[in-house]
């Protein structure tokens, strides 16, 4: 049951991931074995379900990089399905108000430290019952991350971060450019310079900060300045810049789509 992904976390280790929004058990397995230490299950901007989750945790589960699973929204009923099917860490977007995520630490754990519902002998993640002692570990083994991607975030970000049960915060670019007033710039210098503050926030109140970024200079660079959990690809993305790379080279005349830089 050890949370491998928190432990890591906990102790400092650099984590480097890639994230899945391709909704699909067939490629989630094939990224699993290509080295990561994580890979995310994107349910907030993909068409992903919970029943696709269940496939995508299935089809992973043999090789060792840790699966992380984003929920679309911070809803206690979603948290407490994906916890069953077997989810251990959760990434939950749009957290602003310390509030919030003491609600979310709650909705993540059993009582008497949480509200989380009790249905482990039913449940893939105490393995239908047959994890005699689940019930025991379950809460200790849950690695919560908190997206904070808006101005208010930002402005609550020291008090989120100081809130118990929390393991990380998770800064979102493409948002977060979006609420400073740079929509679709996540590299403007104003951007750059609230992360970087967000960054030595997080690192200060002991938590792990953590961030996507496809461009390898700018992960390299927040990697530098503390950043300990980092998706550095996207799945769709790689599929899309390298189909049409190929095409290209075949095509040469071809007339190509602009594709702009999400990350």
């Amino acid at each position: 049951m050890e949370n491998s992904f928190k432990t890591a976390l906990k102790n400092g280790q650099r984590q480097i991931g890639l994230w899945l929004a391709m909704a699909d058990a067939y490629s989630a397995e094939i990224c699993a074995g290509s080295g990561f230490d994580w890979l995310l299950l994107d349910g907030e901007h993909s068409p992903l379900d919970l029943r696709t989750m269940l496939a995508q945790l299935q089809a992973t589960a043999p090789y060792p990089a840790h699966v992380v699973v984003r929920p679309p929204t911070g809803d206690p009923v979603l948290i407490k399905q994906m916890l069953d099917i077997g989810a251990q860490s959760l990434l939950i977007p749009m957290v602003e108000t310390p509030e919030q995520a003491e609600m979310l630490v709650l909705a993540t754990r059993y009582p008497p430290q949480g509200f989380r519902g009790v249905g482990a002998g039913i449940a893939r993640a105490a393995r239908w019952g047959r994890v005699c002692d689940y019930l025991d570990h379950a809460n200790e083994q849950v690695c919560l991350l908190l997206q904070v991607e808006t101005k208010a975030g930002l402005d609550n970000l020291e008090a989120i971060a100081d809130i118990e049960g929390v393991d990380g915060i998770f800064l979102g670019a493409a948002d977060l450019s979006a609420s400073l007033g740079y929509i679709g710039q996540p590299q403007h210098p104003e951007v750059v310079a609230a992360m970087e503050r967000a960054i030595r926030c997080i690192l200060a109140n002991g938590k792990a900060p953590g961030l996507l970024a496809t461009d390898e200079a700018v992960a390299s660079g927040y990697l530098a300045q503390g950043a300990q959990f980092v998706a550095v690809g996207v799945d769709v993305l790689l599929l899309a810049e390298t189909t049409q790379a190929l095409a290209r080279r075949f095509k040469p005349h071809g007339e190509f789509p602009q594709r702009r830089a999400a990350y």
